[in-house]
């Protein structure tokens, strides 16, 4: 009997097959490319599109915070809105210091930007690099060559003709020229004083104005400009050369003015009458040696010296020793804003400093 099911079949057996081998063909290759190439192609724009927001991100940026250079003609650049924070500008552009910049430009060009900001009207002005910008001004006058022509600069920031920058603005022109101690006491205090009668700037009088412009000279060198800034102030247009007093001549000058306030007139009238600076010195000299000798009389007769003086202004009781001026009173001085604290202070020292002698305060 035959051995299987009962169909009358044995088991299957496994047939083993080859699997045929499919080759890309020529359409199917060029198909192939393409998508690869495609997909390469939009990966690749993605990654440029994403680089390029970056950057229109760091530019819309760097326009903000003004720190884009731009080059513009000489012609659109005014600079009539800020007072320059020089008293003799035609003295410093035929200066020897004016041509080794000219020099220096036309070797290598400009290396520094201007700053300029946009006025009411739309126009640039000028706000640091006087010196710069007349030393291409000359030079294109001189050679007519183009590229003295344009200037370098970095426009600030916000809206045209905004008032609120204007003290940022002062602060700005005079702050390199002061880094570099550039300038004199007598052209810082004429700063303050310009600033404190611009009708943009609100608030301060001239002397507090020295505090705002120049907050981070030290608190010496901002006394010294407030005695110029008393002196030119009390002064007015009889001083005809501020620039060639000294720290020392101009500070023992006002201490005079202040503590003589009699003897303004005849100084005023003295100093008009000078046709020359030699002669607007001696005519100095031979006030401030008055001045000394009219209190000589009062040095010579000492007054017994005390521990300690003590009397009262008001609700306040005073207590004063050597190095020491105690202020007593209810008040909360916590409650008073530091910048008046500040300002009283500091007027209190500049009283004091004309009215102690040199010998004494030392």
């Amino acid at each position: 009997m035959r051995s299987g099911n009962k169909f009358g079949f044995g088991p299957l057996e496994e047939v083993t097959t080859t699997k045929r081998e499919r080759s890309v063909g020529p359409m199917g290759a060029a198909v192939r490319e393409a998508a690869e190439s495609l997909q390469e192609t939009t990966e690749a724009k993605i990654e440029q599109r994403r680089r390029n927001a970056e950057d229109a991100k760091s530019w819309r940026s760097a326009q903000v915070e003004g720190r884009v250079l731009v080059t513009l003609p000489l012609g659109d650049i005014e600079t009539t809105d800020l007072p320059r924070d020089r008293l003799d500008l035609d003295a410093v552009a035929g200066s020897d210091e004016m041509e080794e910049l000219k020099s220096s430009i036309r070797a290598r060009g400009q290396k520094e930007p201007v700053a300029v900001y946009l006025d009411d009207a739309g126009r640039y002005q000028l706000k640091q690099g006087w010196r710069r910008l007349t030393a291409l001004r000359q030079l294109f006058a001189e050679t007519g060559d183009p590229s003295f022509e344009q200037i370098v600069a970095r426009v600030e920031p916000g809206e045209a003709g905004a008032a609120a920058n204007r003290v940022t603005r002062y602060i700005d022109m005079v702050e390199e020229n002061v880094i570099r101690e550039d300038l004199t006491f007598a052209e810082m205090a004429q700063v303050a004083i310009a600033a404190a009668a611009d009708p943009m700037v609100d608030g301060d009088d001239a002397e507090a104005m020295v505090g705002r412009l120049y907050g981070s000279l030290h608190k010496m060198k901002r006394s010294y400009i407030r005695s110029f800034v008393f002196l030119l102030t009390e002064l007015k247009g009889s001083l005809k050369w501020p620039k060639e007093l000294s720290r020392n001549v101009g500070v023992d000058l006002a201490r005079i003015v202040k503590a003589q306030p009699e003897r303004l007139d005849g100084l005023q009238t003295a100093l008009a009458a000078c046709a020359t600076p030699d002669e607007q010195g001696a005519a100095i000299a031979a006030i401030l040696s008055s001045g000394e000798s009219e209190r000589s009389p009062r040095k010579a007769a000492p007054a017994t010296r005390r521990d300690k003086v003590e009397f009262r202004v008001g609700a306040m009781r005073i207590t004063a020793r050597d190095g020491e001026c105690r202020i007593v009173t209810d008040w909360d001085f916590t409650d008073v804003p530091r910048e008046t604290l500040e300002r009283a202070i500091q007027r209190f020292e500049d009283e004091l400093g004309l009215a102690i002698p040199k010998s004494s305060a030392a």
